[in-house]
């Protein structure tokens, strides 16, 4: 499904990619595991891999209709790409972080981007698309409305529309977006395997569930030693969990989350593939255990919101005995970067 082997080749030749941190620090008498992606390529959340990654094989994939030849990970930026990239738009809809992360990677290639937002975006992100080059498209009263809009969008101008979530008929730019989420399974493979050091539990936090079930694919085909996985979702968004319970993809009802970039209602097809058969558990996290690991992580020195700690304040409601946890710090702060997600 995934191949980690070729966004690590393309992100590799990018001269803003980094490998983010991972830490241990010590709670309350546990050793835990971090990997912070607080400030990853400098948009502040692990979405940077996934949208930098589809847009940039997306343009790749448009030369190479148009030449019959391959691109090699150090043409990219080269003069041919550009010229190609000029030729596109890509819309969607965010919350925040996905569209900062098309609309930073338009600009790199010379790409378009239109981004559409929901009435309860703040205008402060809107201000930071447009920083980006991006347009930007104020589309209903909340995410849901802003995704039809960005669908129609697409449809009627012929743009192309890069959403990190799946359903039937619309896989292959998704897979992409996961595809790129990879690259972070493999920097922690290659740093447990040199300490020999493996995590007992991974706790991975889920809003349609991509960035789990990209890295749940690949501790399950790469990882030498097997960690027990357990999925986390919002009280009021238990997408996931639901869908796996009923055996199929279902939506669910609720109130609006304060984990707002974890307050999904339908999982991507492709997450509840790959977690339905590979997550060994599902657990939910309320607003006030969020706030609190929120607060506990900016303790430890790792700044982050409510959905960027939902995975620690699952640990910290499960509290394991003899364990090795590792959590994932998955967007910086607001106020340090403003209205991720």
């Amino acid at each position: 499904m995934f191949n980690c082997q070729q966004p690590k080749a393309l992100l590799q030749a990018c001269p803003v990619y980094r490998e983010s941190p991972l830490t241990r620090l010590s709670y309350q008498g546990q050793n835990i595991l971090f990997k912070d992606e607080s400030k990853r390529m400098g948009l502040g959340s692990f979405k940077a891999l996934g949208g930098f990654y589809a847009l940039a094989r997306l343009i790749a994939q448009a030369l190479e209709k148009q030449t019959g030849k391959a691109v090699a990970p150090g043409e990219y930026l080269s003069e041919k790409m550009q010229a190609t990239a000029k030729t596109m738009t890509f819309v969607c809809a965010s919350a925040g972080n996905h569209g900062l992360a098309v609309a930073a990677g338009a600009k790199i290639f010379s790409a378009r981007a239109r981004i559409h937002l929901a009435e309860t975006v703040p205008e402060s992100f809107a201000a930071r698309l447009r920083d980006k080059g991006a347009q930007v498209m104020r589309s209903g009263a909340n995410y849901e409305a802003s995704m039809a809009a960005a669908i129609k969008d697409a449809e009627q101008t012929g743009a192309v529309h890069l959403c990190d979530s799946s359903w039937p008929g619309y896989t292959e730019i998704p897979r992409l977006v996961m595809e790129g989420y990879t690259v972070i399974a493999e920097e922690m493979r290659q740093a447990f395997q040199q300490q020999n050091n493996w995590p007992s539990h991974v706790f991975l936090q889920a809003g349609v569930g991509g960035l789990a079930a990209a890295i749940t694919f690949m501790i399950r085909a790469h990882w030498q030693v097997q960690p027990k996985i357990i999925i986390v979702e919002p009280e009021l968004a238990p997408c996931l969990q639901q869908s796996i319970h009923k055996g199929e993809i279902c939506t669910v009802s609720g109130g609006v989350s304060n984990m707002g970039r974890l307050d999904c209602k339908t999982p991507s097809l492709l997450a509840f593939d790959v977690l339905q058969h590979q997550a060994d558990s599902f657990v939910t996290v309320s607003e006030q255990e969020a706030i609190n690991a929120a607060s506990i992580a900016k303790d430890l020195g790792l700044a982050t919101t409510t959905s960027g700690a939902a995975g620690l304040a699952a640990l910290l409601k499960n509290r394991l005995v003899n364990s090795r946890p590792l959590v994932f710090i998955t967007e910086q702060a607001a106020g340090e970067i403003e209205a991720t997600g």
